[in-house]
């Protein structure tokens, strides 16, 4: 089994993917998550290149920690930020970085978000299909109240 030696290095925890995952969607930062994990980013990054499904769940994670940055930077730009936390710790937010990382990262996101919202093409023929039927039937119901004296249209008159 040759794909486990490229699964995780000796020692490594067993959910290590499910860590890092984690830690991805809440950091947005590979490096982060890896340590978080306790696993190697050379590990991280060939386990992507080999396992298509962690790859999906990788942009999936990484979508999540832009989408939560995004959010951040909203509430910090629209209500202000502290000159000083409750806790005392001295925090400071570089807002100018961290629109650059969501600019920088738009196309990946607008990539995740198509293959969520792709459609089959039996769906999408099937979606037009009924469209049609309705307005066929529209067209058709309209065609007899004309045909009759243009009283009933939609049975107001």
């Amino acid at each position: 089994m040759a794909s486990s030696s490229s699964a995780a290095a000796p020692g490594a925890r067993r959910n290590w993917r499910a860590l890092f995952l984690a830690a991805l969607a809440e950091t947005s930062n590979v490096s982060a998550a890896a340590q978080a994990a306790g696993i190697s980013l050379s590990c991280v990054y060939r386990t992507k290149r080999d396992d298509p499904d962690f790859a999906a769940d990788w942009l999936a994670a990484l979508c999540e920690g832009y989408d939560r940055l995004e959010l951040e930077l909203l509430g910090r730009l629209r209500g202000g930020e502290p000159r000083q936390p409750a806790d005392g710790a001295e925090r400071r937010h570089d807002n100018a970085t961290g629109l650059r990382l969501l600019l920088a990262h738009r196309d990946s996101r607008t990539r995740y978000m198509a293959q969520q919202d792709a459609v089959s093409a039996e769906a999408i023929r099937a979606s037009i299909e009924d469209k049609l039927a309705r307005l066929r039937e529209w067209v058709l119901t309209r065609e007899a109240a004309e045909a009759g004296g243009g009283q009933e249209t939609d049975g107001d008159g």
